[in-house]
């Protein structure tokens, strides 16, 4: 059929016009319309004075000393350390990480957002503060939502305790696993290429050796043979703790690990001051407060203690509260076998003692006692807690397999419940024989109550923080310390002995045991915070006191490119 020129001339003319409307920055206005048509997210159930519970601290440290070559080896570990922040991001919230902050208009709530690697606050039990989501899933992201602990108890997955893999439903619903370095493929092919080129800019062989083997790991899902390589790298004076590691983002049962790295500078002469210690752990294994077979395995005695600076932390590391401390591996035979590393990053400690801790016991100390606050006191209970992971037992006496598996998503709050108490019985023990010359058991024991106020502001959806709820309570029991008319804490020195005996004496049969029940019930009786003291720590809120520390890090920071 033909047209008249009049009908072809509205033809050409309207599709014009519709060409008009199709082109590429019409296109993009359509789409930036379509966004901002999506609604922001904004404060919810949460005053504005919480945002500001974090207090911004640079990360720096001397790098004067180091090759041009280790230079350019930490500005490769940093980039790959920025994929572990990105996979923890897809771990702990399901949303795309840019989309999700881009939605949030306020800039100090979108900051706070970014801390906490999603719309729930870490440090006050995971309460949702921004509107639209509901509360965050036990699990995080590596289980479906709608799976209950029973369902996944009674499958016969062989992976079901698997750390490096996540659970899925088929498409009939029934479940199965997924490796990571399936799963994250992409991002762990990138990140294990970086490990390979820092490698070879590595000017110590060891630790060559241990990123080509880290690299090998994340491709391969096995990590034991780098834990290994890790463990046999002393001396060189750049580290770092690179991968999926600490199970705390599975809260369901703490089974699987999340993503993270911290890069490390060794401080060598606190180093040197720290060296001494590790020997003494078999001995301090065998004078535990604890019937003899709940401390009949032998601590490795291949473990040593440094100090670092830290210039980078990603991914869990790096969410909500910030580790001043490092334990690892995990793994349990290759702490049997090897032992532990314990890495105490000082800079960070520093920042925290600085702007955290003195200024509590200025709000809760008794003043006659706030001189026993000290640096030192602080850096070696840190360090002593550390140190202490390595005691005890991992393995239960009553063929529940290890401590991990039997007490499930209760295991990492006893574990650091543990490691506190034995910290400063290993404090006391060595300062009795002599070996630690700083200070006295009062520093010690005062500095100590200061921090479990410190810690327990890090809220019930933190082991660390249900660890030091427990210990509060239990001390409080013991009489470990007295509250006068002004609100003021003293410690007794003598009940505080007698309380950290026998809180150890307790955890460590709990873990022995593998008694979940108990353990369970320890934690719904003593691991919640009390009307009087949550009094208290409102104290340190309205003295504008920070909870925790955030970092401004980076490669352009440090002047690397």
């Amino acid at each position: 059929m033909r047209l008249s020129k009049i009908s072809q001339a509205l033809i050409i003319a309207s599709t014009l016009a519709l060409s008009a409307c199709s082109d590429p920055a019409s296109t993009a206005n359509k789409v930036q319309g379509s966004q901002q048509k999506q609604p922001s997210y904004e404060l919810i159930n949460t005053p504005q004075s919480r945002l500001d519970i974090y207090t911004e601290v640079t990360l720096q440290t001397d790098l004067s000393h180091l090759s041009n070559n280790q230079k350019k080896m930490i500005a490769k570990l940093i980039d790959a350390s920025k994929l572990m922040d990105d996979l923890f991001w897809k771990q702990s919230f399901a949303m795309d990480k840019d989309s999700f902050l881009s939605r949030i208009k306020d800039e100090k709530v979108r900051k706070f957002a970014d801390i906490n690697y999603g719309p729930w606050d870490r440090l006050d039990g995971d309460k949702v503060f921004l509107n639209g989501f509901e509360n965050k899933a036990p699990g995080a992201e590596f289980y479906p939502h709608d799976m209950t602990k029973e369902e996944l108890n009674n499958s016969d997955l062989k992976d079901k305790k698997g750390l490096y893999s996540i659970v899925k439903r088929d498409e009939q619903g029934k479940l199965h696993t997924l490796p990571y370095s399936k799963i994250y493929e992409k991002e762990l092919s990138q990140a294990a290429q970086l490990l390979r080129e820092a490698s070879k800019l590595a000017d110590d062989k060891e630790f060559a050796n241990y990123l080509t083997l880290r690299a090998d790991a994340l491709l391969n899902n096995s990590y034991q043979t780098s834990d290994f390589a890790w463990m046999d790298m002393k001396n060189n004076p750049i580290d770092v703790v690179i991968g999926p590691i600490e199970t705390y983002e599975d809260q369901l049962f703490g089974y699987r690990a999340g993503f993270e790295s911290y890069v490390l500078v060794k401080d060598l002469a606190w180093s040197e001051r720290l060296a001494k210690f590790a020997a003494f752990l078999p001995e301090l294994q065998t004078g535990l407060p604890v019937d003899e077979k709940y401390k009949q395995e032998v601590p490795g005695s291949d473990a040593d203690l440094n100090a670092y600076d830290v210039i980078y932390y990603a991914g869990h590391s790096n969410a909500g509260s910030k580790t001043i401390a490092i334990n690892l591996p995990n793994d349990e035979q290759v702490q049997l076998e090897k032992g532990t590393r314990r890495l105490q990053l000082k800079n960070a400690m520093r920042a925290k003692f600085d702007k955290i801790m003195l200024p509590i016991a200025d709000q809760l100390i008794v003043p006659e006692q706030r001189k026993h606050i000290t640096f030192d006191a602080f850096f070696a209970n840190t360090m002593f807690h550390e140190v202490a992971h390595g005691l005890g037992i991992k393995n239960t006496i009553t063929n529940k397999g290890t401590v991990r598996q039997s007490l499930q998503e209760h295991a990492s709050a006893l574990e650091e419940g543990k490691a506190d108490i034995l910290g400063l019985y290993m404090v006391e023990q060595l300062l009795n024989k002599g070996e630690i010359t700083e200070g006295t058991i009062e520093d010690y024991y005062v500095t100590f109550m200061a921090g479990i106020f410190r810690s327990v502001r890090f809220g019930a959806s933190s082991a660390h923080g249900k660890a030091n709820m427990i210990r509060f309570n239990f001390f409080k029991e013991q009489g470990a310390f007295s509250k006068n008319s002004q609100g003021h804490y003293k410690v007794d020195m003598q009940k505080m002995a007698v309380a950290m005996e026998k809180l150890s004496n307790l955890i460590l049969t709990l873990q022995g045991d593998g008694d979940y029940q108990k353990v369970d019930q320890l934690i719904a009786t003593h691991g919640d915070i009390k009307t009087e003291l949550a009094a208290d720590l409102e104290k340190l809120s309205k003295a504008n006191i920070p909870v925790d520390v955030t970092f401004k890090q980076g490669k352009s920071v440090l002047g690397l490119k």
